[in-house]
């Protein structure tokens, strides 16, 4: 088995769709995640905050550039994710097709690399 994340990104327009009938999409989403325990395949879930109420970190230059908000060219943002323990990719992205999003979202299905497989060592991340 291995684990996948389904990464939640949205636009203005589909969080602003959303936000139109949350009653219903968080009662969907529900019955999703009801889904997802019942088959064992569901490790965790979260909702992020509003992005207006975290920050971002730049390393482009010299020394890292904080800036509240979220990132002014971004399109899509983040809104959550799931945390799954399936054996394949195409079964992630199947539980991924079945979740209850509205137009305009998209939902991004990436494999969670093992311990062994990270680099470690300070080449790593750039930095020394």
């Amino acid at each position: 088995m291995s684990k996948y994340m389904l990464i939640m990104r949205g636009t203005d327009e589909s969080n602003a769709a959303m936000m139109a009938s949350i009653d219903e999409a968080m009662a969907e989403t529900g019955r999703f995640i009801e889904e997802m325990m019942a088959a064992g395949v569901l490790v965790a879930a979260e909702g992020l905050d509003d992005p207006g109420r975290g920050a971002v970190v730049d390393f482009g230059g010299e020394a890292p550039v904080v800036t509240d908000g979220p990132y002014g060219e971004t399109r899509e943002l983040f809104g959550g994710y799931f945390l799954l323990d399936v054996a394949t990719k195409q079964e992630a992205v199947e539980w991924a097709r079945r979740f209850p999003a509205v137009r305009g979202s998209k939902i991004e299905v990436r494999r969670v690399a093992e311990a062994d497989e990270v680099p470690n060592g300070s080449e790593s991340n750039g930095r020394s």
